[in-house]
């Protein structure tokens, strides 16, 4: 696996390689990650593009105060709130009822009952938990780097992370 240093020195001596690098290293786990928040695949590789178009145009901003996966997250985690926030605006149907389109019909291409269970009670979670979850349960982030992507405490974040886990537990039990 490629470094967070081999990426950034290379950025240094040609952003447009190194950027290519970042591409190619982390495409897939922020993919992963907007597409847990957005649900459809096309919305997620939209909003996984405007993410990687953003983090070009602040590339020679990165401070180094979190690692370039944590830095990239952030930068998803607010691409994939601002695609939700404008289809919320947008959208006839609650984003309740289309998420749950969404699901429904990824879970009969996945056949997965008990993955389309998990996907729903995480996915009634209040946002900061859903997120927080996400990144440490999918992501296997660290507390400190999910704090960094939610803009909060590493105790919040273990909080969040821990109130989802006990509210999926519950809903799991409750769904049989």
């Amino acid at each position: 696996m490629i470094s967070d240093k081999d990426i950034l020195q290379t950025i240094e001596r040609d952003a447009e390689s190194g950027f290519r690098l970042l591409m190619r290293t982390y495409m897939e786990p922020a993919y992963w990650h907007v597409r847990r928040m957005v649900v459809g695949h096309e919305d997620a590789q939209d909003v996984t593009q405007e993410t990687f178009v953003r983090a070009f145009r602040f590339l020679r901003s990165f401070s180094g105060d979190s690692s370039l996966k944590t830095w990239l997250f952030s930068i998803a985690t607010n691409e994939a709130l601002r695609w939700l926030g404008r289809r919320a605006n947008v959208a006839t149907l609650s984003l309740e009822d289309s998420t749950a389109q969404l699901v429904a019909a990824d879970t009969q291409i996945q056949g997965d009952a008990i993955e389309a269970r998990l996907q729903r009670a995480i996915l009634r979670l209040p946002a900061k938990q859903q997120l927080a979850f996400n990144l440490r349960y999918y992501d296997e982030l660290s507390y400190d780097d999910i704090a960094n992507v939610l803009h909060s405490s590493a105790s919040a974040a273990k909080t969040n992370y821990h109130l989802a886990k006990e509210k999926i537990i519950q809903y799991m039990n409750q769904n049989d």
